[in-house]
């Protein structure tokens, strides 16, 4: 899975905001951590770092990918097709949409593992 979405049609700076969204509804220090980490390196500032973090972001298209995130991970059923259809009025294409799904899935996965082995934060990430 992880192989896959490195082939993902979506820009860094928006995976690493739905990334860091997911990983605050997770509560995976480590993976938020890593995902901060690596939203710096994007370009995001600490103020769109916050706003991913609470499910959003300035720019609208963008928050309306992570809110559409947020309801993959929270609840996939209640997507609708109005939604879609409202995402791709937005400029969003299939592909991204799908992406999203794997994206969300692969944070899930991770930050699923890192919480249930019990996996700690360690230095390397706290800098």
């Amino acid at each position: 899975l992880s192989r896959a979405m490195k082939r993902s049609t979506l820009p860094r700076r928006l995976a690493e905001q739905i990334s860091l969204s997911i990983q605050q509804q997770l509560g995976c220090d480590i993976c938020m951590a890593a995902h901060t980490a690596a939203a710096r390196v994007a370009g995001l500032s600490d103020g769109e770092i916050a706003l991913a973090r609470s499910g959003t972001a300035s720019e609208p298209t963008a928050a309306a990918l992570i809110v559409y995130a947020t309801q993959v991970h929270r609840s996939p059923a209640s997507v609708t097709g109005e939604q879609i259809e409202d995402l791709r009025r937005l400029g969003h294409s299939d592909r991204q949409l799908l992406d999203v799904v794997g994206l969300v899935t692969l944070n899930h996965l991770t930050g699923a593992f890192n919480l249930v082995a019990g996996l700690q934060l360690d230095q390397e990430y706290t800098s």
